[in-house]
């Protein structure tokens, strides 16, 4: 009687342990995603401030050198300059207002000084893009430059647009669906002085997948500078 009751609290015990780790071990491994990510979005953060303050200051990230300089401190989520091997993307933006001074630089003034054939006026356009790791994990926030047809733009080899067209040609338009830092009141940009440029660092990177805990496909941040 002795040993029937001992299995039969071992039967037991290990119901109860069952019905336990039903519910135990999807809120670990869920818990796991879950902070895996969070660590994914930090890393994400950090490689968007990094790049973005090394932009800023002049350096030119179209250089070999440089761009495997931005793919060890975005090694922690993936980011590799070989599109195929990426795990991340680093979308590199700047960006200016066209006002009068700008069109005034481009020669697209009247003999007043007003703005004449300066077709982009009173607009944020781009005056370099340059993308770095797997464009297909995520598109910029502010669209990117148009390069065929007759509104398109030059994007040379270091990522800079020609001046006559980006104050020019439709496609240096920036769209800002999510990013608009500055007001834009009667044709004028509070906050930014005429003939400066915002420099704006996107990232973005897959995420630790485990269905059914996680339908987040990416990280992303951006820094504007």
């Amino acid at each position: 009687m002795h040993t029937m009751k001992r299995q039969n609290q071992r039967g037991g015990s290990a119901l109860e342990f069952a019905l336990v780790a039903i519910t135990l071990v999807p809120m670990i491994l869920g818990t796991s995603v879950f902070g895996i990510n969070m660590i994914k979005i930090e890393q994400t953060e950090q490689v968007s401030h990094e790049a973005g303050r090394l932009f800023a200051a002049g350096v030119d990230l179209s250089q070999p050198g440089n761009q495997t300089l931005l793919t060890t401190i975005g090694n922690d989520v993936g980011l590799s300059t070989t599109s195929s091997q990426s795990n991340a993307v680093l979308i590199l933006s700047a960006l200016t207002y066209v006002d009068v001074a700008t069109c005034a630089a481009a020669g697209h003034v009247d003999s007043n000084g007003n703005p004449s054939g300066c077709t982009n006026y009173g607009q944020w356009v781009f005056t370099i893009r340059l993308t770095i790791g797997n464009p297909s994990i995520r598109s910029s926030s502010l669209g990117s430059p148009l390069t065929g047809g007759p509104t398109g733009v030059t994007v040379n080899s270091d990522g800079t647009i020609p001046l006559d067209q980006y104050v020019t040609e439709a496609g240096a338009v920036a769209t800002f669906s999510s990013i608009n830092p500055y007001s834009n009141v009667g044709g004028n940009a509070s906050g930014l002085p005429s003939g400066q440029f915002l420099y704006i660092a996107e990232a973005a990177a897959n995420t630790f997948q485990m269905a059914p805990f996680t339908n987040l496909g990416s990280t992303y941040a951006f820094g504007i500078f």
